[in-house]
Protein backbone atom coordinates (compact mmCIF):
# COMPACT_ATOMS: atom_id res chain seq x y z
CA UNK A 1 0.00 0.00 0.00
CA UNK A 2 1.04 3.58 -0.53
CA UNK A 3 2.08 5.73 2.40
CA UNK A 4 1.14 9.36 2.93
CA UNK A 5 3.42 12.31 2.32
CA UNK A 6 2.84 13.20 5.99
CA UNK A 7 4.58 9.98 7.00
CA UNK A 8 7.88 11.13 5.53
CA UNK A 9 9.52 12.19 8.79
CA UNK A 10 13.11 11.79 9.88
CA UNK A 11 14.02 9.17 12.47
CA UNK A 12 14.55 10.19 16.10
CA UNK A 13 18.26 9.36 15.98
CA UNK A 14 18.76 8.99 19.73
CA UNK A 15 16.34 6.06 19.56
CA UNK A 16 18.49 4.52 16.83
CA UNK A 17 21.54 5.00 19.06
CA UNK A 18 19.66 3.26 21.89
CA UNK A 19 18.95 0.34 19.58
CA UNK A 20 22.61 0.10 18.51
CA UNK A 21 23.64 0.15 22.18
CA UNK A 22 21.08 -2.53 23.01
CA UNK A 23 22.39 -4.74 20.21
CA UNK A 24 25.94 -4.30 21.49
CA UNK A 25 24.81 -5.27 25.00
CA UNK A 26 22.99 -8.31 23.61
CA UNK A 27 26.26 -9.32 21.97
CA UNK A 28 27.92 -9.28 25.38
CA UNK A 29 29.48 -5.81 25.58
CA UNK A 30 29.15 -3.45 28.55
CA UNK A 31 27.80 -0.12 27.32
CA UNK A 32 27.64 3.09 29.33
CA UNK A 33 24.57 5.08 28.34
CA UNK A 34 25.14 8.79 27.84
CA UNK A 35 22.76 9.08 24.90
CA UNK A 36 19.20 9.13 26.18
CA UNK A 37 17.54 11.65 28.49
CA UNK A 38 16.25 9.05 30.90
CA UNK A 39 16.91 8.90 34.64
CA UNK A 40 18.46 5.63 35.74
CA UNK A 41 16.06 5.54 38.69
CA UNK A 42 12.49 4.29 38.42
CA UNK A 43 9.27 5.97 39.46
CA UNK A 44 9.25 7.31 43.03
CA UNK A 45 8.32 4.80 45.73
CA UNK A 46 5.04 6.57 46.55
CA UNK A 47 4.05 6.43 42.87
CA UNK A 48 4.66 2.68 42.71
CA UNK A 49 2.87 2.04 46.00
CA UNK A 50 -0.15 4.09 45.01
CA UNK A 51 -0.67 2.34 41.68
CA UNK A 52 -0.14 -1.11 43.23
CA UNK A 53 -2.85 -0.36 45.76
CA UNK A 54 -5.20 0.98 43.08
CA UNK A 55 -4.74 -2.11 40.91
CA UNK A 56 -6.11 -4.26 43.71
CA UNK A 57 -9.00 -1.91 44.50
CA UNK A 58 -10.41 -0.83 41.13
CA UNK A 59 -10.44 -1.85 37.46
CA UNK A 60 -8.48 1.19 36.22
CA UNK A 61 -10.60 1.71 33.14
CA UNK A 62 -11.25 4.85 31.14
CA UNK A 63 -11.10 8.22 32.87
CA UNK A 64 -12.57 11.45 31.56
CA UNK A 65 -10.67 12.79 28.57
CA UNK A 66 -8.96 15.67 30.37
CA UNK A 67 -7.72 13.42 33.17
CA UNK A 68 -8.56 12.74 36.79
CA UNK A 69 -9.77 15.94 38.49
CA UNK A 70 -7.75 14.99 41.58
CA UNK A 71 -4.55 14.94 39.52
CA UNK A 72 -5.37 18.18 37.73
CA UNK A 73 -5.95 19.89 41.08
CA UNK A 74 -2.67 18.51 42.43
CA UNK A 75 -0.76 19.87 39.43
CA UNK A 76 -2.38 23.28 39.89
CA UNK A 77 -1.12 23.18 43.49
CA UNK A 78 2.37 22.42 42.18
CA UNK A 79 2.36 25.75 40.31
CA UNK A 80 1.50 27.53 43.53
CA UNK A 81 4.32 25.77 45.39
CA UNK A 82 7.01 26.09 42.72
CA UNK A 83 6.21 29.48 41.18
CA UNK A 84 3.64 31.24 43.35
CA UNK A 85 1.18 31.07 40.44
CA UNK A 86 -2.53 30.78 41.23
CA UNK A 87 -3.83 28.43 38.55
CA UNK A 88 -7.40 27.33 37.86
CA UNK A 89 -7.11 23.54 37.89
CA UNK A 90 -9.64 23.26 35.07
CA UNK A 91 -7.03 24.70 32.69
CA UNK A 92 -4.80 21.66 33.36
CA UNK A 93 -5.05 18.85 30.79
CA UNK A 94 -3.51 15.43 31.48
CA UNK A 95 -1.91 13.90 28.39
CA UNK A 96 -0.23 10.66 27.23
CA UNK A 97 3.26 12.04 27.83
CA UNK A 98 4.45 15.41 26.59
CA UNK A 99 4.35 13.91 23.09
CA UNK A 100 0.57 13.61 23.36
CA UNK A 101 0.47 17.21 24.58
CA UNK A 102 2.37 18.40 21.50
CA UNK A 103 -0.01 16.57 19.19
CA UNK A 104 -3.00 18.13 20.93
CA UNK A 105 -1.45 21.60 21.02
CA UNK A 106 -0.35 21.64 17.40
CA UNK A 107 -3.72 20.31 16.23
CA UNK A 108 -5.63 22.88 18.26
CA UNK A 109 -3.49 25.88 17.32
CA UNK A 110 -2.42 25.41 13.70
CA UNK A 111 -4.02 24.59 10.37
CA UNK A 112 -2.24 22.58 7.70
CA UNK A 113 0.27 24.84 5.99
CA UNK A 114 0.95 26.95 9.08
CA UNK A 115 4.54 27.78 10.02
CA UNK A 116 5.95 27.24 13.51
CA UNK A 117 9.33 28.52 14.67
CA UNK A 118 11.70 26.77 17.06
CA UNK A 119 15.25 27.30 18.20
CA UNK A 120 17.96 25.06 16.78
CA UNK A 121 19.50 23.09 18.33
CA UNK A 122 16.23 21.84 19.75
CA UNK A 123 14.14 18.77 20.48
CA UNK A 124 13.84 16.92 17.15
CA UNK A 125 10.31 15.61 17.60
CA UNK A 126 8.92 19.15 17.40
CA UNK A 127 9.89 19.16 13.72
CA UNK A 128 8.68 15.65 13.02
CA UNK A 129 5.29 15.97 14.74
CA UNK A 130 4.67 19.25 12.94
CA UNK A 131 5.66 17.71 9.62
CA UNK A 132 3.34 14.76 10.24
CA UNK A 133 0.49 17.26 10.72
CA UNK A 134 1.26 19.12 7.48
CA UNK A 135 2.62 22.08 9.45
CA UNK A 136 5.95 23.61 8.41
CA UNK A 137 8.70 23.77 11.05
CA UNK A 138 10.91 26.86 10.78
CA UNK A 139 14.31 26.52 12.41
CA UNK A 140 15.84 29.51 14.19
CA UNK A 141 19.66 29.14 14.34
CA UNK A 142 20.46 30.20 17.91
CA UNK A 143 23.80 31.64 18.97
CA UNK A 144 26.23 30.63 21.68
CA UNK A 145 26.28 34.24 22.95
CA UNK A 146 22.54 33.86 23.60
CA UNK A 147 23.21 30.52 25.30
CA UNK A 148 21.51 28.67 22.43
CA UNK A 149 18.11 30.27 23.15
CA UNK A 150 16.08 32.34 20.64
CA UNK A 151 15.76 36.10 21.14
CA UNK A 152 12.94 38.39 19.92
CA UNK A 153 14.87 39.90 17.01
CA UNK A 154 15.42 36.41 15.59
CA UNK A 155 11.70 35.55 15.39
CA UNK A 156 11.00 35.04 11.66
CA UNK A 157 8.30 37.00 9.87
CA UNK A 158 5.21 35.08 8.83
CA UNK A 159 5.22 32.34 11.45
CA UNK A 160 2.07 31.30 13.28
CA UNK A 161 3.65 29.85 16.41
CA UNK A 162 6.86 29.71 18.43
CA UNK A 163 8.08 26.86 20.65
CA UNK A 164 10.66 27.52 23.34
CA UNK A 165 12.19 25.09 25.82
CA UNK A 166 13.71 26.14 29.12
CA UNK A 167 15.73 24.29 30.30
CA UNK A 168 16.47 23.40 26.70
CA UNK A 169 17.22 20.09 25.10
CA UNK A 170 20.06 19.54 24.15
CA UNK A 171 21.66 22.62 25.72
CA UNK A 172 20.24 22.65 29.26
CA UNK A 173 20.23 26.46 29.19
CA UNK A 174 17.34 28.45 30.64
CA UNK A 175 15.46 31.64 29.85
CA UNK A 176 15.30 34.12 32.68
CA UNK A 177 12.20 36.11 33.60
CA UNK A 178 13.15 39.06 31.42
CA UNK A 179 14.16 36.99 28.38
CA UNK A 180 11.07 34.78 28.55
CA UNK A 181 8.88 37.87 28.95
CA UNK A 182 10.43 39.54 25.92
CA UNK A 183 9.71 36.52 23.73
CA UNK A 184 6.12 36.26 24.94
CA UNK A 185 5.54 39.98 24.39
CA UNK A 186 6.99 39.82 20.88
CA UNK A 187 4.74 36.88 20.02
CA UNK A 188 1.64 38.55 21.45
CA UNK A 189 2.39 41.72 19.46
CA UNK A 190 2.62 39.72 16.23
CA UNK A 191 -0.31 37.36 16.87
CA UNK A 192 2.01 34.36 17.21
CA UNK A 193 0.94 31.45 19.44
CA UNK A 194 3.48 30.83 22.20
CA UNK A 195 4.23 27.28 23.41
CA UNK A 196 6.56 26.76 26.38
CA UNK A 197 8.11 23.31 26.82
CA UNK A 198 8.88 23.04 30.53
CA UNK A 199 9.50 19.31 30.76
CA UNK A 200 12.81 19.74 32.62
CA UNK A 201 11.46 22.04 35.32
CA UNK A 202 12.55 20.89 38.76
CA UNK A 203 15.98 19.92 37.40
CA UNK A 204 17.97 23.13 37.72
CA UNK A 205 21.20 23.96 39.47
CA UNK A 206 21.48 27.72 39.89
CA UNK A 207 18.29 29.68 40.49
CA UNK A 208 14.94 28.31 39.38
CA UNK A 209 13.21 27.84 36.07
CA UNK A 210 10.62 30.43 34.99
CA UNK A 211 7.24 29.22 33.80
CA UNK A 212 5.52 31.16 31.03
CA UNK A 213 2.43 31.22 33.27
CA UNK A 214 4.18 33.76 35.49
CA UNK A 215 4.06 36.17 32.56
CA UNK A 216 0.87 35.43 30.64
CA UNK A 217 -2.26 33.28 30.64
CA UNK A 218 -2.42 33.43 26.85
CA UNK A 219 0.16 30.68 26.33
CA UNK A 220 0.38 26.90 26.13
CA UNK A 221 2.63 25.28 28.74
CA UNK A 222 3.68 21.64 28.38
CA UNK A 223 5.26 19.45 31.04
CA UNK A 224 5.64 15.80 31.97
CA UNK A 225 6.32 13.36 34.78
CA UNK A 226 9.18 11.85 32.74
CA UNK A 227 12.17 13.86 33.94
CA UNK A 228 12.03 15.35 37.45
CA UNK A 229 9.64 12.60 38.56
CA UNK A 230 11.65 9.87 36.77
CA UNK A 231 8.64 8.28 35.04
CA UNK A 232 9.65 8.09 31.37
CA UNK A 233 7.98 4.78 30.55
CA UNK A 234 4.71 5.68 32.23
CA UNK A 235 3.91 8.10 29.38
CA UNK A 236 2.08 10.69 31.46
CA UNK A 237 2.28 14.46 30.99
CA UNK A 238 0.19 17.59 31.17
CA UNK A 239 -0.37 20.96 29.65
CA UNK A 240 -1.95 24.22 30.75
CA UNK A 241 -4.00 26.10 28.17
CA UNK A 242 -6.02 29.33 28.12
CA UNK A 243 -9.48 28.97 29.63
CA UNK A 244 -11.25 29.37 26.29
CA UNK A 245 -9.15 26.55 24.77
CA UNK A 246 -10.05 23.86 27.31
CA UNK A 247 -13.12 22.62 25.46
CA UNK A 248 -11.23 22.75 22.14
CA UNK A 249 -8.56 20.47 23.57
CA UNK A 250 -11.13 18.25 25.26
CA UNK A 251 -12.92 17.49 21.98
CA UNK A 252 -9.65 16.57 20.26
CA UNK A 253 -8.44 14.48 23.21
CA UNK A 254 -11.72 12.55 23.36
CA UNK A 255 -11.22 11.41 19.78
CA UNK A 256 -7.44 11.07 19.54
CA UNK A 257 -6.68 9.39 22.87
CA UNK A 258 -9.99 8.81 24.72
CA UNK A 259 -8.04 9.47 27.94
CA UNK A 260 -4.54 9.23 29.39
CA UNK A 261 -3.57 5.86 30.93
CA UNK A 262 -5.46 5.49 34.20
CA UNK A 263 -2.68 3.60 35.99
CA UNK A 264 -0.16 6.28 35.05
CA UNK A 265 -2.43 9.00 36.37
CA UNK A 266 -2.67 7.21 39.69
CA UNK A 267 1.10 6.83 39.80
CA UNK A 268 1.47 10.53 39.01
CA UNK A 269 -0.61 11.39 42.07
CA UNK A 270 1.85 9.43 44.19
CA UNK A 271 4.82 11.08 42.49
CA UNK A 272 3.55 14.54 43.39
CA UNK A 273 3.74 13.46 47.03
CA UNK A 274 7.36 12.34 46.60
CA UNK A 275 9.08 15.58 45.66
CA UNK A 276 11.74 15.15 48.33
CA UNK A 277 12.69 11.77 46.87
CA UNK A 278 12.82 13.33 43.40
CA UNK A 279 15.00 16.17 44.66
CA UNK A 280 17.50 13.57 45.86
CA UNK A 281 17.77 12.45 42.23
CA UNK A 282 18.50 16.05 41.20
CA UNK A 283 21.34 16.08 43.73
CA UNK A 284 22.87 13.16 41.81
CA UNK A 285 22.51 15.03 38.51
CA UNK A 286 24.19 18.05 40.11
CA UNK A 287 27.23 15.97 41.02
CA UNK A 288 27.24 14.43 37.54
CA UNK A 289 27.09 17.91 36.02
CA UNK A 290 30.05 19.00 38.13
CA UNK A 291 32.06 16.01 36.90
CA UNK A 292 31.10 16.61 33.28
CA UNK A 293 32.01 20.31 33.36
CA UNK A 294 35.29 19.50 35.06
CA UNK A 295 36.37 16.52 32.95
CA UNK A 296 34.99 17.09 29.45
CA UNK A 297 37.29 20.08 28.73
CA UNK A 298 40.29 18.01 29.83
CA UNK A 299 39.25 15.30 27.39
CA UNK A 300 38.94 17.80 24.55
CA UNK A 301 35.26 18.77 24.59
CA UNK A 302 35.62 22.36 25.75
CA UNK A 303 33.22 24.28 23.50
CA UNK A 304 29.97 24.07 25.47
CA UNK A 305 27.25 26.29 26.92
CA UNK A 306 27.22 25.24 30.60
CA UNK A 307 23.73 23.95 31.40
CA UNK A 308 21.48 25.65 33.94
CA UNK A 309 19.15 22.65 34.11
CA UNK A 310 18.13 19.31 32.56
CA UNK A 311 20.92 16.70 32.35
CA UNK A 312 22.75 17.35 29.08
CA UNK A 313 26.00 18.81 27.79
CA UNK A 314 25.96 20.00 24.17
CA UNK A 315 29.46 20.19 22.75
CA UNK A 316 30.98 21.61 19.58
CA UNK A 317 33.25 18.91 18.12
CA UNK A 318 34.05 20.67 14.85
CA UNK A 319 37.77 20.33 15.62
CA UNK A 320 37.43 16.58 15.34
CA UNK A 321 34.75 15.71 12.81
CA UNK A 322 32.26 16.95 10.25
CA UNK A 323 30.16 13.81 10.67
CA UNK A 324 28.81 13.59 14.21
CA UNK A 325 26.93 10.37 13.45
CA UNK A 326 30.11 8.59 12.37
CA UNK A 327 31.90 10.04 15.39
CA UNK A 328 29.22 8.64 17.72
CA UNK A 329 29.40 5.28 15.96
CA UNK A 330 33.15 5.19 16.56
CA UNK A 331 32.76 6.11 20.24
CA UNK A 332 30.21 3.32 20.70
CA UNK A 333 32.27 0.75 18.81
CA UNK A 334 35.65 1.58 20.35
CA UNK A 335 34.86 3.03 23.78
CA UNK A 336 31.56 1.35 24.62
CA UNK A 337 29.88 4.69 25.34
CA UNK A 338 26.59 5.66 23.68
CA UNK A 339 26.26 9.39 22.91
CA UNK A 340 23.95 11.27 20.56
CA UNK A 341 24.98 13.08 17.35
CA UNK A 342 23.95 16.70 17.04
CA UNK A 343 22.18 16.13 13.73
CA UNK A 344 19.22 14.99 15.83
CA UNK A 345 18.87 18.51 17.21
CA UNK A 346 20.15 20.76 14.44
CA UNK A 347 19.85 19.55 10.84
CA UNK A 348 22.11 22.34 9.59
CA UNK A 349 24.96 22.59 12.13
CA UNK A 350 24.52 19.35 14.04
CA UNK A 351 27.08 17.39 12.04
CA UNK A 352 29.71 19.08 14.22
CA UNK A 353 28.12 18.67 17.65
CA UNK A 354 27.39 15.94 20.21
CA UNK A 355 25.00 15.67 23.15
CA UNK A 356 26.09 13.92 26.32
CA UNK A 357 23.44 12.90 28.84
CA UNK A 358 24.40 12.67 32.52
CA UNK A 359 21.09 11.27 33.77
CA UNK A 360 22.60 7.97 34.89
CA UNK A 361 24.33 7.09 38.16
CA UNK A 362 27.48 8.96 39.14
CA UNK A 363 29.39 5.68 38.86
CA UNK A 364 28.29 5.38 35.23
CA UNK A 365 29.25 8.98 34.52
CA UNK A 366 32.72 8.50 35.99
CA UNK A 367 33.15 5.35 33.92
CA UNK A 368 31.89 7.00 30.76
CA UNK A 369 34.26 9.97 31.18
CA UNK A 370 37.18 7.60 31.70
CA UNK A 371 36.33 5.71 28.53
CA UNK A 372 35.84 8.92 26.55
CA UNK A 373 39.22 10.17 27.77
CA UNK A 374 40.91 6.99 26.59
CA UNK A 375 39.12 7.21 23.22
CA UNK A 376 40.29 10.78 22.65
CA UNK A 377 43.82 10.10 23.89
CA UNK A 378 44.16 7.31 21.33
CA UNK A 379 43.89 9.90 18.56
CA UNK A 380 45.89 12.95 17.65
CA UNK A 381 43.67 16.00 18.21
CA UNK A 382 42.48 17.35 14.89
CA UNK A 383 43.45 14.19 13.00
CA UNK A 384 40.22 12.23 13.17
CA UNK A 385 39.12 10.29 10.15
CA UNK A 386 35.38 10.25 10.94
Amino acid sequence: MKTSQRSVVDPFIVMDVMEAARAAEEAGRHIIHMEVGQPSTGAPSKARARVAEAMEAEPLGYTVALGLPELRKAIAALYRDWYGVSLDWQRVVITPGSSGAFILAFTALFDAGAKVGMGEPGYPSYRQILTGLDITPVGIPTKMENRLQPVPEEIPDGIDGLIVASPGNPSGTMLGHEDMGALIEACHDKGIAFISDEIYHGIQYEGRAVTALELSDDVYVINSFSKFFSMTGWRIGWMVVPEDHVRVIERIAQNFFLCPPHASQVAALGALEARQECQAMVDVYAENRRLMLEELPKIGFDKIAPPDGAFYIYADVSAYTEDSKAFCDAILAEAGVAVTPGIDFDPVRGAQTLRFSYARSTEDIRGGLKRLGAFMAARSLGAFTV
